[in-house]
């Protein structure tokens, strides 16, 4: 069995107050990424890398590989959806990138090539952070990490948090989680005292 060691994750998670104030302050291209790494919890970088060739649009299903090099199908929300919509689905552009080209141009400027790379993506949300008033240290994995948590509290099983986070180990997602685990309840513990064993039928 595989041991975790070193820091412990960071078990900061973000309102949905914060959330809904950081898209509405967001461009376009700048709320599909959030909503990318909010809604399907999806890593930065590979929210940043999205495009056509990993969606599928009758279905509307995302299907990629991991950092971890899992592979992944997830179905996209009603919002995200609609600004998929948007895009060209025969451009193999990410679709981050795609609506970044459609913003108006500024003083007749070429775009900058790396504009949509995930560290750049990165230093636009600190500084949307800033101007929307959020002083607390809120990170990009703090949204996945949100959603991750919002599903084990809504489904109360680990398994489908392991599902929309990719992890190949559940382990792992204990790991990623165990700062948000509900105690043991006493009474649950005098039920299992009390409950009689279910005793299987043997056949010759």
């Amino acid at each position: 069995m595989r041991s975790y060691h070193g820091i412990r994750p960071r078990g900061v998670t973000v309102q949905r107050t914060e959330i809904d104030a950081l898209l509405d302050a967001a461009p376009p291209f700048l709320r599909l990424w959030l909503l990318l790494c909010s809604d399907l919890a999806i890593r930065s970088g590979t929210a940043a890398r999205l495009g056509p060739d990993q969606y599928d649009s009758a279905e509307q299903i995302l299907r990629f590989t991991t950092k971890r090099q899992a592979r992944l199908t997830l179905p996209v929300t009603a919002e995200i959806a609609a600004m998929l919509k948007t895009c060209d689905l025969s451009n193999p552009v990410s679709f981050v990138r795609q609506l970044w080209m459609q913003k108006p141009s500024q003083h007749g400027r070429r775009p900058n090539p790396n504009a949509t790379s995930a560290d750049r993506l990165r230093v636009l949300f600190r500084k949307l952070c800033i101007q929307i008033g959020i002083t607390r240290r809120i990170t990009l994995h703090d949204l996945r990490r949100t959603t991750a948590v919002g599903m084990l509290r809504l489904t109360h099983d680990v398994r489908d948090v392991q599902a929309i986070l990719g992890h190949r180990s559940l382990q792992s997602t204990i790991w990623y989680l165990d700062h948000d685990l509900r105690p043991v309840p006493r009474h649950n513990l005098e039920l299992i005292k009390r409950s009689k064993p279910e005793t299987k039928e043997h056949t010759a």
